[in-house]
């Protein structure tokens, strides 16, 4: 199978190092607990790096480009020659992501993984490219067997690149015009939650385009008959490549030992693909915040698990992981160099 490496064995967190953590956290002068989710951050951090003084240093945000069949039928309220003119932005850094990276220190790879226009060789853009674009799911599969194994490949092969840079951490981003109406197919097979209840505005459409993009989904739902025993053919039947590669790269990035942060609504359906796939990487996953997207909710419950903020973003391009980078970053400071009870000379509980 072209694919085997996808069921590779992940390794388990250090649970030594979480124990010691979540011991120190309690002898930090403050009262247990008082920090909340920031002391949880820490204790995974140190779990993930098997270290007892975490801290991440080595971060890369990969955001993921890909155009999508459904969107010729007007399922964005943008046209889809916006995905490679947003991969251009990319590179030129005008994008939220490209400020968001450099104000978190954190180094930005984008992969074309098949937008329709190729852009030509750009700086900070890896051409992996597919295909030009996906099918549209009403009528076919959106990925051919080869082209979805080329996709997974990418996810891979931005880890490989990770892992000889040196990378602690990855962030995991998409861009592609139509992909909110492909992560709600998925998502409504995945988890049994009718398309009406799972599709949202993306873009900003009006409440006739969501109800139209629901009509699609079930019209796609309904020629391919999917089940959800088989998660990896859902995402080839209504995913996009650059959600392909991002199952793909969540899947290697634990393989690897490698945490990944999850950003948005699009993210969270090809991490569920991938939990769906190795249920063993989801402490490998730390999941961003809460998209404004309706069908973000169900794919949360499904995975199972909570995200870490809700500010009201649903941009994608990885901006809601990049956003997390800085708690994360000071959550791991407060555990390295808060005093203890003990140094401070200050009296803990009797």
């Amino acid at each position: 199978m072209l694919s085997d490496w996808i069921h590779s064995r992940i390794p388990p967190i250090s649970i030594a190092h979480t124990q010691r953590a979540s011991q120190r956290q309690d002898q930090l002068t403050k009262p247990p607990g008082s920090l909340g989710t920031l002391e949880t951050l820490a204790i995974r951090s140190a779990g993930w790096l098997a270290s007892d003084t975490p801290a991440f240093e080595r971060i890369r945000i990969v955001v993921f480009a890909g155009d999508h069949g459904i969107a010729a039928a007007g399922v964005s309220a943008f046209p889809q020659a916006v995905t490679v003119e947003m991969v251009r932005n990319f590179s030129n850094g005008g994008a939220a992501i490209c400020v968001l990276a450099q104000e978190s220190g954190a180094e930005l790879e984008v992969v074309d993984a098949g937008v329709i226009t190729d852009p030509g060789p750009l700086k900070g853009v890896v051409s992996g490219r597919v295909a030009a674009g996906t099918a549209d799911f009403r009528h076919a599969a959106a990925m051919t067997h080869a082209e979805f194994h080329a996709a997974l490949g990418l996810g891979k092969m931005a880890v490989e690149r990770g892992i000889a840079a040196g990378i602690q951490l990855f962030v995991g981003g998409e861009m592609g015009i139509g992909n909110t109406t492909a992560a709600a197919a998925i998502g409504s097979v995945l988890t049994g939650v009718p398309p009406e209840a799972m599709v949202g505005p993306g873009t900003g459409v009006n409440q006739e385009g969501v109800a139209k993009k629901a009509r699609f989904i079930a019209e796609g739902i309904a020629f391919h008959r999917p089940t959800q025993d088989n998660p990896l053919e859902v995402m080839r039947i209504f995913g996009g490549l650059e959600m392909a590669a991002l199952t793909g790269f969540y899947l290697a990035a634990a393989q690897a030992g490698i945490p990944c942060i999850v950003d948005g609504f699009i993210t969270t359906a090809a991490a569920l693909t991938a939990v769906r796939v190795q249920p063993e990487i989801l402490p490998w996953l730390l999941f961003s915040h809460m998209s404004q997207e309706p069908g973000h909710i169900a794919l949360m419950q499904a995975i199972p698990a909570v995200p870490i903020l809700s500010l009201g973003l649903r941009l994608g391009e990885g901006s809601g992981g990049a956003t997390l980078l800085g708690l994360l970053k000071l959550a791991c400071a407060l555990h390295n160099r808060m005093a203890t009870f003990q140094e401070a000379s200050v009296s803990g509980k009797p």
